[in-house]
């Protein structure tokens, strides 16, 4: 009988790890246009009257040769640029990539918090959680795409609540 038990809690704990895997990546969304792909596409939700929101994304080309992610569009905002974020002596700086953002023949290149990102300037309205805000996204060397940025929650989906965690000693 205690093998029994065992197994049945195998079997739970195997069908809860891959429940939360799919969850996870059913709403990734993932977009290809000849050798280009994009690779789930999301922002974060913004405040009222906050003029600013970002996009995030990973870019793939499977190219041959090297492309660039030259700019970006959405109604949802007057401007988008592109932007990279550094460290630098402890300090955090961002600066607008003019010459665009290259994508290397058979690379993906990442756009994230801290790093790469887009940054959707001028908007005229706030972003909120679970809506999907549509995305032009214009490459030198590949063809213009569609996508939509998913507005995900600020704290990735994780809930820290009853997690019985102890900060007190930081």
């Amino acid at each position: 009988m205690k093998t029994l038990s065992t197994l049945a809690a195998n079997v739970l704990l195997g069908l809860s790890i891959l429940a939360g895997t799919l969850s996870t990546n059913a709403f990734a969304r993932e977009y290809t246009e000849g050798k280009v792909t994009i690779d789930h596409p999301w922002s974060r939700p913004t405040p009222p009257g906050v003029p600013m929101g970002v996009g995030y994304m990973n870019i793939t080309n499977d190219g041959d040769s090297d492309i660039t992610l030259i700019s970006a569009a959405t109604a949802r905002a007057e401007n988008v640029s592109i932007h990279e974020s550094t460290m630098k002596d402890g300090n955090m700086s961002m600066r607008p990539l003019k010459d665009g953002l290259a994508i290397p023949a058979g690379e993906t290149v990442e756009l994230k918090p801290h790093g790469y990102h887009l940054m959707l300037e001028k908007l005229k309205g706030p972003l909120k959680e679970g809506e999907s805000i549509p995305l032009t996204v214009i490459f030198d060397g590949a063809e213009t795409m569609e996508v939509e940025l998913d507005v995900e929650p600020l704290d990735g989906g994780m809930k820290m609540e009853g997690q019985g965690m102890d900060h007190s000693g930081h």
